[in-house]
């Protein structure tokens, strides 16, 4: 399966705000998309529900258009809205119901997430009785309640421990190993780096890179070696780079040098009780996004979208599972 983003545009009161998106989703390959504050993700993910409407583009799901009755969407967004006073089972009952699962498949749908995260013992419990971590547990399962084709997962780390968030990794990659196309924002750069196939950035609304992770990387690393010297000895690699007539450049522990295999292998023949390791230089995933999206807002006379707006409509969980719902799970009964 795969999901199409094709030339999507959005303006507010005159503004474009998304300039022509275009990128690619594939089922089996966790997708990174990445931004800063403002770079128009979540406008992005709110097109993509429907709960604002693009302008023009279009999304399709393997060349059709995409139907929301027929893909559905398990959404996390980064700002959480749950329900407080309503037990763990009730209310992921109750989100399972709004996505179209009916009563009964959609309990058992709740407890086999709510066992999942380890939190049997509170399943009659009200939400508010739960520390941070295993609230924001309940949050994350509800992405996942009905079976959806597509899931979004705005920042979905943050509040999470160690342990809690390799259990979460581990639901992220069975999501994907069951073709789901998945889709996550963060600016966690070591979790984009584990977790992710392939990375999308975005920058004030335009899309500045986009493709398979390694590839990115590779050409990030602009045809330079990175040479690891020994505990002490950079300079001294540093120095005899130099003295060789190539060029040198420190790097924190590493010396990148331009590539060049008959110099790097009489080289390291040469030094390699000064060497630890050598090869390709691939920065990190931080050094690249820094390196895209690093420009100074101040200057460019860019303004920022909606994403940090809190009146922009449909940042809640409560919202995005329907659009015109506002009582609790308690003050509505789901058919």
């Amino acid at each position: 399966m795969q999901l199409d983003i094709r030339n999507i545009r959005k303006s507010f009161e005159g503004r474009e705000v998304l300039h022509s998106l275009s990128f690619s989703v594939s089922s089996g390959r966790a997708m990174g998309f990445l931004g800063r504050n403002g770079a128009g993700k979540s406008t992005t993910f709110r097109c993509l529900m429907q709960v604002f409407r693009q302008d023009s583009g279009e999304f399709l799901i393997d060349g059709a258009p995409l139907d929301p009755a027929r893909h559905r969407i398990g959404y996390l967004p980064e700002e959480r809205g749950m329900y407080g006073k309503t037990t763990l089972a009730d209310q992921l009952e109750y989100f399972a119901c709004l996505k179209g699962s009916r009563r009964k498949a959609a309990r058992r749908d709740a407890l086999d997430w709510i066992h999942y995260f380890g939190l049997d013992d509170y399943a009659s419990k009200r939400l508010e009785t739960l520390s941070k971590g295993n609230q924001q547990k309940i949050q994350i399962a509800q992405a996942f309640l009905a079976d959806p084709d597509i899931i979004v997962l705005d920042e979905p780390f943050s509040g999470l421990d160690p342990v809690n968030a390799q259990v979460f990794k581990e639901a992220i990659r069975h999501m994907v190993s069951l073709g789901k196309l998945v889709i996550f924002s963060s600016h966690q750069m070591a979790y984009v780096e584990e977790m992710c196939d392939d990375i999308t950035v975005i920058d004030r609304g335009h899309i500045v890179t986009s493709g398979p992770l390694e590839a990115i990387k590779a050409s990030a690393g602009r045809g330079l070696y990175a040479i690891e010297a020994t505990p002490g000895a950079e300079d001294a690699i540093a120095t005899a780079i130099a003295a060789a007539g190539r060029e040198a450049t420190r790097h924190g522990g590493l010396v990148l040098t331009p590539r060049d295999d008959a110099f790097l292998r009489s080289f390291v023949s040469e030094h390699f009780e000064r060497i630890a390791s050598a090869g390709d230089w691939r920065p990190s995933m931080q050094e690249i996004f820094i390196d895209l999206t690093g420009h100074d807002d101040a200057n460019d006379g860019a303004g920022h979208d909606l994403d940090e707006n809190p009146d922009d409509g449909a940042t809640s969980t409560r919202t995005t599972a329907t659009r015109t719902t506002t009582s609790s799970p308690t003050e509505r009964t789901a058919a």
